[in-house]
């Protein structure tokens, strides 16, 4: 295969394919669910590199512009608090790093850079909601794509920030039809460029200057911003017409309090939608639930194994062609892109939008899985309290397992290509690039990250090979299939004993006993 030449392989995808009785649909892309009701709000903030996204979030703040300064790379958090303080969440350690607040203190030396860096800060606005400065839209790629729409999709709004002598890429496009389909709030916000707006030919220049009120005699000044407003927002509805409810911004200082007004006024009328989507006690929650009548233990346990089982070997299925998928993105990345110093960061964002797939479908299954094995012993449909008491009771019974403590585990690719393992929920919090509500799923989330090594490593001046950061990515991917199938495996093995278990006392005494 000559390089940059890619094997044309017409394999099934198992994505595509129904899968077995009581294992629901699997979800192939992330970012498409509307921001659960416990969520926190947050405005997550996008936008091509010279737009100065930093300047307008320090002019909503009213703060100096280096205060919100992080590695490249990285989120940024900002929330409110009583004080101010800053702490930089890296993943393979459990607790976070101190990260000075003062915007002259120099940071810790890391050993790679974090995945978010929190700021609180005691401004009133942030009381309304957190806002989420992310990285440049040019360096996201296709993985860094994903884990946006899925930072968006939780959070409830995007901010896009674009400069007026700024143009919407082919990728920015994809990302706003992405969000498009979401139940998300767009806002546009453009920022004065440096050269302006382009100017247009010769034979419209006259024609386009009576028409904006600048031609000769007028007493109209043209308004370089205004008119680049018009301007993207014409291109971006050629594209996305989905989008034209989206207000735009024009973000000089004199003009921000329009919209931090814009922002408070929707972050009020998210509050009550989302308080009012979920009841506070839901049906069922409390109460005798009585069992159906013929329904043989044995059987069902058969059943909950098949279909646990079933579920396991779908998600193995899947995340070794997600694998697959991320293996040829890195070979052309190397050989094309990034090249060796940059390996470790595309890396890094390919294996959390892998993590965050993972946990999506896991969840996915489990919800499935016992929705049709509660269903079978107190009938369909069933109801929403009903199925939390079950829920937390399978939680509750993984304790029981001997394999239960290990379920919080981080992978970390190391720079041998291996695989080590770190537990706890400290380590699992490192990892989010936006961290979200409380979860009330069964399972912990699946957590997939490089460590510091590998940063060290492939971003020192003799380790330039293409060929051996070739060899290295295959055989770490290699040992992440492998780690990641085993923990399917063993999350499923102990949600079938759990469930299994709660299900039989429901059976032996006749009622839900949760």
């Amino acid at each position: 295969m000559t390089p940059g030449s890619l094997p044309s392989v017409d394999v099934p995808d198992p994505r595509r394919q129904a899968g077995p009785p009581g294992c629901a649909p699997l979800p192939a892309r992330l970012g498409v669910t509307a921001p659960g009701p416990d969520e926190p709000m947050a405005v997550v903030v996008a936008g091509p590199a010279g737009a100065n996204r930093r300047e307008l979030i320090a002019g909503l703040l009213g703060i100096e512009a280096a205060t919100l300064a992080v590695p490249p790379g990285s989120n940024l958090l900002v929330q409110h608090a009583a004080t101010a303080t800053r702490a930089a969440y890296v993943p393979g350690y459990r607790q976070p790093h101190a990260y000075g607040a003062d915007p002259l203190a120099a940071g810790p030396a890391l050993a790679r850079p974090p995945r978010r860096v929190e700021l609180s800060l005691p401004d009133p606005l942030l009381r309304h909601f957190a806002v989420v400065d992310t990285p440049d839209t040019g360096t996201l790629g296709v993985a860094g794509g994903r884990v946006l729409r899925d930072a968006v999709g939780r959070a409830g709004a995007l901010l896009f920030v674009i400069s007026a002598d700024q143009a919407f890429s082919a990728a920015e496009l994809h990302l706003l039809a992405e969000v498009a389909r979401t139940r998300v709030e767009v806002f546009f916000a453009v920022t004065p460029g440096v050269t302006g707006p382009a100017a247009p030919g010769d034979g419209t220049r006259a024609q386009d200057r009576a028409a904006s009120g600048t031609g000769p005699g007028s007493t109209r000044r043209l308004d370089p911003v205004s008119v680049s407003i018009e301007a993207h927002r014409a291109a971006l509805l050629a594209a996305v017409p989905a989008l034209t409810p989206a207000r735009w911004f024009p973000a000089r200082r004199a003009e921000l309090p329009q919209l931090r007004r814009a922002l408070v006024g929707w972050a009020a009328d998210e509050v009550l939608r989302r308080g009012s989507a979920s009841p506070p006690v839901p049906a069922g929650a409390h109460g005798r639930v009585p069992v159906l009548a013929g329904v043989e233990p044995g059987e069902l346990a058969d059943r909950i194994d098949r279909q646990a089982r079933a579920c396991a070997r779908r998600i193995r299925q899947h995340l070794a062609l997600e694998l697959a998928n991320i293996h040829l993105r890195v070979v052309q990345e190397i050989v094309f892109g990034v090249g060796c110093a940059g390996l470790p960061q595309m890396l890094d964002r390919e294996l959390e939008a892998l993590s965050l797939l993972a946990t999506a479908q896991c969840d996915e299954a489990v919800r499935g899985l016992v929705d049709e094995a509660a269903a079978r012993v107190f009938g369909a449909p069933l109801a929403e309290g009903v199925r939390r008491r079950i829920t937390h009771a399978v939680r509750w019974g993984l304790a029981d397992h001997p394999d239960a403590p290990e379920l919080d585990r981080v992978l970390l690719v190391t720079s041998t290509a291996g695989v080590a393992g770190l537990t706890g929920a400290g380590a699992l919090d490192a990892l989010a690039g936006l961290p979200g509500a409380q979860r009330d799923e069964v399972l912990p989330p699946v957590g997939v990250a490089l460590n510091g090594g590998c940063w060290q490593h492939w971003r020192a001046p003799g380790n330039n090979d293409p060929n051996a950061a070739r060899s290295w990515a295959q055989r770490a991917l290699r040992e992440v299939e492998l780690e990641l199938s085993r923990e399917v495996s063993r999350r499923f093995e102990v949600i079938r004993l759990s469930l299994g278990a709660v299900l039989a006392d429901a059976l032996d005494h006749g009622i839900l006993l949760a």
